[in-house]
């Protein structure tokens, strides 16, 4: 049933099948070309989405400890307070001839090596040594027996 199904240029789009068989099946199916495009397209979707979504998580109080004249705007005239937080920005009317919906500070991310060695991902390979593991930024500890010694950094966002 495939074997005779025909690739046609129509509008420039490619068509896995004729235009006659498409008027008796009403049913086209895709070509592998088709199907990478779209695989594609998802990834770059998926991945815009939950870069939006990261980005209007609302900020904690320390993000939004922000002196009066370092505001800077963040919404429209007359925003409610919920509507500026769900855009991933504080909210304070309380000091007049000031933004009252401003943009938070940057959350501020250090990285710590591990204290848990469940935690450990390893970083390197056996025999490397301590100085080309923190060469490669990662942490080296020889004990105990059986982990990684070569293990990443775990990133931990910093409390005020």
């Amino acid at each position: 049933m495939l074997s005779d199904l025909s690739v046609q240029t129509q509008g420039g789009y490619k068509m896995s099948c004729s235009e006659e068989k498409r008027h008796l099946t009403s049913i086209c199916l895709p070509t592998a070309m088709d199907l990478k495009w779209i695989c594609v397209l998802s990834v770059i979707l998926v991945v815009a989405l939950s870069t939006l979504a990261e980005a209007a998580s609302p900020p904690t109080k320390c993000q939004c400890n922000v002196t009066p004249s370092q505001r800077k705007n963040c919404g429209h005239p007359g925003i409610t307070a919920e509507e500026c937080r769900r855009a991933g920005c504080c909210f304070n009317s309380s000091i007049p001839g000031f933004p009252w919906c401003f943009t938070p500070k940057a959350r501020k991310v250090r990285k710590v090596c591990p204290s848990d060695v469940k935690a450990r991902k390893d970083c390197g390979f056996p025999g490397i040594t301590a100085q080309e593991c923190e060469r490669r930024g990662c942490c080296f500890m020889s004990h105990p027996a059986g982990v990684p010694w070569c293990f990443y950094r775990n990133a931990v966002q910093e409390v005020c």
